[in-house]
This record gives C-alpha cells, sequence and structure tokens, in this order.
C-alpha cells in the first residue's frame, strides 16, 4: 500500500487567542538540515489572520496594561521557572530545525532568559520621575505607559533569543506582543507562546502569526500596531524601517553585520587562535555577532597568527546538531549553503588566497545535510565584495594591516557597524580604539561582545535602522510611551486672577 507523504508531515500553524485556526492556503517547507528531509510544513498567513491576531490583543490589551507591575512580573518569574524546566526539550527542538549543536541551543535560550530575568524586575524600572515644588505649589511628575499592540519580526539565526529580547520586555510593560518568526523554524517560537500562556498570560497577550513577505508587510501597514522591532539582513531592515515609520510607527530595525578582530602584536595568540574559532566558526557562522574577518597589524603579526590557524581550523569537527563532540553543525537550508560557497568561490575569483576550503564537506550518512566545511581566506582586501558583504557562513577572512590606524579604519569605513573587538595587552591601545571606533559593540580581549541583558544591544550604519537599543533600559524606552503630569491642588486662597505666564516663572 503506498503511503501518502504529505499526510505524515506535521503542520505548524498560528498561536492565536481563541482556539484552532483555518488551514492555511499557502505553505513553506521546513527542513531537517542535517539530513535534508522535510520535516514539517508552516502554514503562512494571511492579512486575515493578522486582523485576528490585533481584534483579540485589542480585548486582551486594556486589561492586562491595568494589572500591577508586580502582577506582570509574577508571570515573568513563572515563564522563566517554565523555560529552565523545559530547557532539554527546547534545545533539541531548536537544533532540529536550525541545525546548530544543542550547547549551541541552550545558549541561544538561555541569553534569551536573561532578558526574562531583566523583565522580571519591571515594578522598579518602570518607576517614573518626580520633582516636588517645581513652582509654588506645582509637583511634576511622569510615567511610562505600554504602546498598546506592538509586533517583532524575527530571523532564523536565534529563534528563542531573539523572540525573547522582543516579547519580555514588551508584554513586562503592558503591551500586547505579535509575533512573526521565521518560517524556516517556527516550532520554538510557538513554544514559547505556549510556556507562556501556562505561566498565566492572558490569552491574546502573546501570539505568534507564521508567514512570509506577505505577513511582514500586513504588519507594517496595520493601523492599530504601533511599534515594530526587527532583526534581519540589512536590505530588509532598511526596507522594514522605511515602510513602518512611513505608516506611523516606532521602528527598530537591526540590520547585517561584518564584524572585525583587530589583533595587536602584544596580544595572546593561543587565546586569539581560540577565540576566532569560536566567533567565525561557531553556529556555522550563521550569527550576527559572528567575528568573520581578522586583521592582524604587521607583517609578523599576520604570518603567526595564520601559522596557527591553519591546524587549529582543521582540528575543528562538524557534525549533526546532537553530536556531542561536534564544534558546530549545518546550516540552515540548502539554498544558504549554496549561497556560502558561491561566496567562497567568488573570493577565488577576486583574487583572495583559499588556504581552507570548506566546499564539498560531506558527513557519512547525512550526505544531503547542509554541512559548509570551515574556511579561511588570506590578503582579502577592501575592494571585494566577500569583504564588503556579509556572508552568514563558516568563513574567516585575513585582511592585513599596516598599523594600528590602519586596523582601526577599517571597521570604522565599513558599511556595517555592529561589533567588533581588539585584541591587545596594552591599555592604552585599547582605550584609544574604544573611543574612536565607529560601532555600536566593542569587545575588549571578548571575541563576541554581547552586552549583557541590563545593558543594550545595537549597531551602527546599516546593521541598525531607529533610534533605540534591544532590551534593558533602551528595551523600556522602545516599548513605551511617556506622559509628563503638572500638577496643584489648589487651598481655597486663590486670588481668582488669569495668568497670563508660565506657572513654574510665577
Amino acid at each position: 500500500m503506498e503511503i501518502d507523504m504529505a499526510t505524515a508531515i506535521r503542520e505548524i500553524s498560528h498561536y492565536l487567542a481563541g482556539g484552532a485556526q483555518a488551514p492555511a492556503s499557502r505553505f513553506s517547507d521546513v527542513f531537517d538540515p542535517n539530513n535534508g528531509e522535510v520535516q514539517a510544513r508552516v502554514g503562512l498567513g494571511t492579512p486575515a489572520d493578522l486582523d485576528k491576531a490585533v481584534a483579540l490583543a485589542q480585548a486582551a490589551q486594556p486589561a492586562w496594561a491595568a494589572t500591577n507591575p508586580q502582577r506582570r512580573a509574577r508571570v515573568m518569574f513563572r515563564f522563566k521557572e517554565l523555560i529552565e524546566a523545559n530547557m532539554e526539550e527546547l534545545a533539541h527542538m531548536l537544533s532540529a530545525e536550525h541545525g546548530k549543536v544543542i550547547a549551541d541551543s541552550k545558549g541561544d535560550i538561555q541569553r534569551g532568559l536573561e532578558v526574562i530575568e531583566f523583565a522580571c524586575g519591571i515594578p522598579h524600572v518602570l518607576k517614573g520621575e518626580l520633582t516636588q515644588g517645581a513652582g509654588p505649589g506645582i509637583d511634576v511628575y511622569s510615567m511610562r505607559q505600554a504602546l498598546g499592540i506592538v509586533a517583532g519580526i524575527t530571523p532564523f539565526n536565534f529563534p528563542g533569543m531573539i523572540p525573547m529580547w522582543m516579547f519580555g520586555m514588551a508584554i513586562a510593560v503592558g503591551n500586547a506582543f505579535i509575533l512573526k518568526p521565521s518560517e524556516r523554524d517556527p516550532s520554538v517560537p510557538i513554544r514559547l507562546a505556549e510556556l507562556m500562556t501556562e505561566a498565566g498570560l492572558p490569552d491574546g497577550i502573546l501570539q505568534v502569526v507564521q508567514g512570509d513577505k506577505e505577513m511582514v508587510d500586513a504588519i507594517l501597514d496595520h493601523p492599530e500596531i504601533k511599534a515594530v522591532s526587527f532583526v534581519g539582513s540589512s536590505d530588509i531592515a532598511h526596507y522594514v524601517y522605511q515602510r513602518g515609520v512611513a505608516a506611523g510607527k516606532r521602528v527598530q530595525a537591526m540590520g547585517g553585520a561584518k564584524n572585525h578582530g583587530i589583533v595587536m602584536p602584544d596580544a595572546d595568540m593561543d587565546q586569539v587562535v581560540n577565540d576566532l574559532c569560536g566567533a567565525a566558526f561557531g553556529s556555522a557562522g550563521e550569527r550576527c555577532m559572528a567575528l568573520p574577518v581578522v586583521v592582524p597589524v604587521g607583517q609578523d603579526t599576520a604570518d603567526r597568527l595564520r601559522e596557527m590557524l591553519i591546524p587549529a581550523i582543521q582540528a575543528l569537527r562538524v557534525g549533526i546538531s546532537t553530536d556531542k563532540e561536534a564544534h558546530y553543525g549545518p546550516v540552515v537550508t540548502a539554498a544558504h549553503k549554496a549561497k556560502v560557497e558561491n561566496y567562497i568561490q567568488m573570493g577565488v575569483d577576486e583574487g583572495a588566497e583559499l588556504v581552507i576550503d570548506g566546499r564539498g564537506f560531506n558527513l557519512q550518512g547525512h550526505e544531503k545535510g547542509f554541512f559548509v566545511g570551515p574556511t579561511l581566506f588570506d590578503k582579502v582586501t577592501t575592494t571585494m565584495r566577500t569583504y564588503q558583504e556579509e556572508i552568514f557562513g563558516p568563513v574567516l577572512q585575513i585582511v592585513r594591516a599596516k598599523d594600528f590606524e590602519e586596523a582601526l579604519a577599517l571597521p570604522s569605513q565599513h558599511q556595517y557597524g555592529n561589533g567588533v573587538a581588539i585584541f591587545t595587552r596594552n591599555g592604552h591601545a585599547a582605550r584609544e580604539f574604544a573611543q574612536r571606533v565607529n560601532v555600536g559593540m566593542v569587545g575588549i580581549n571578548v571575541p563576541i561582545p554581547v552586552p549583557v541583558a541590563y545593558h543594550s544591544f545595537g549597531g551602527w550604519k546599516r546593521s541598525g535602522f531607529g533610534d533605540h537599543n534591544q532590551y534593558g533600559m533602551e528595551g523600556l524606552r522602545f516599548w513605551t510611551k511617556v506622559k509628563t503630569v503638572t500638577q496643584r491642588w489648589p487651598d481655597g486662597g486663590g486670588t481668582g486672577e488669569s495668568a497670563f505666564i508660565i506657572p513654574t516663572m510665577s
């Protein structure tokens, strides 16, 4: 008897308050990157699906905003406990669709959870300001209030962390949040929403809508959605920012990156090599804070670094996501594998020296998996497209600089300005670099300088569009609006005369 394989593939839909959803008319395949097989298909939503989610959010949000912040914080505390209790399930679910190794998936979830921990303190950070006696009998105070209904559009590379970066703060301050995750790995965002409901979040406050560009445009155009947070490529980030702002929304849109690691002659070279292997090749390079460009300062530094990098990179183990010995797993799709390998060929054509070629990598028993071996280029120049553009794969490029000033200029003049690192024992050089470099996040002997949850994350130039960064106090500002009240309580002894000057000037 023939088996209809289509019926054996699970279907992933929206997560809305109000019950089951109508079947989708369009679908997108969700692959297992380890073997190249379709494991699920996700229904792509329509503007009508978004309208339904917005209506449910409108019904629920006023009561949630009116809930005192202590009670909102208690939901966050319970959600935190549920994430910790379900860490193994979430990590395996994430790895099965993304391809990153289990340890990396746990890190993905943990970094998102740290923002939830910050959101647990919302009663404190939501406090306003007060000036007593700003004028005769006049007090002035400010309060931060929720925007209403807000949305997040998240990428495939961090399906656990980035949704929590967004909805943690947005919900804690009293908004209703609509999440549009990547259609490549949509299961973890759905599970997060389920756990939020289990934690006591009212229906309609966190909803997940699946979709592609049609859903993105619907979110950007919807008049009831007041703010949108986005993470993805720079071209799309720019598009999201322009269209969202034109529709009257508050928008933060984080884009791509080409992060540099500056290696000074006095750096601890053993540590540099270890850091570069993790930062360049971890998660198969599919991170906006990956470190794909290393800039050794001086010929001797470059030659020593190259000599040490080659055996270290050759020793990296590429394996399936459940291989505990693997340093990294497959990339997310066959199309992305082809894109990375095309960039490698482009680098050869442009004249860079291909030191280690990761193309054609095959893993025994998983020959159809989306694997790309670690790749190393040397003698890359700033005129090459492979240097100017984001590859987003396990490719490390060496760009040699003759001195500190040239090394400083490289990340400062690049179109992207997300993260940068300098490796040195010289405090003066590090301080000078941190102050002068034209990049949003700086690491000093830290290869991936992602700030902790009580600071904030955000790049400059084409790495970030909008005025506010992600999470921390910047997140609080983005997801709220300020109301300022000037008050005076009459004592019955007024003159009854009209005032023609500003009261505080009396």
